[in-house]
């Protein structure tokens, strides 16, 4: 039972490690097309960065 115990803590622990590398990646990943929807001088890459932000954005499945 100890064994099975410290193979799920380890399991667990792995699990938490890439959901929170995972959250950071997205995370930067929104901010970066963000801040390039903002700042470019380019409006084609403005639209084109809100439009990537818009598709990153989508929640429950709308479209």
């Amino acid at each position: 039972m100890s064994v099975l115990l410290s193979v799920l803590q380890s399991v667990f622990q792995d699990a938490a490690t890439l959901t929170a590398a995972t959250g950071l990646a997205f995370t930067s990943a929104v901010v970066t097309v963000a801040a390039s929807s903002v700042l470019s001088r380019n409006p084609q890459r403005r639209r084109d960065a809100r439009a990537t932000l818009t598709i990153l954005m989508r929640r429950n499945g709308r479209k």
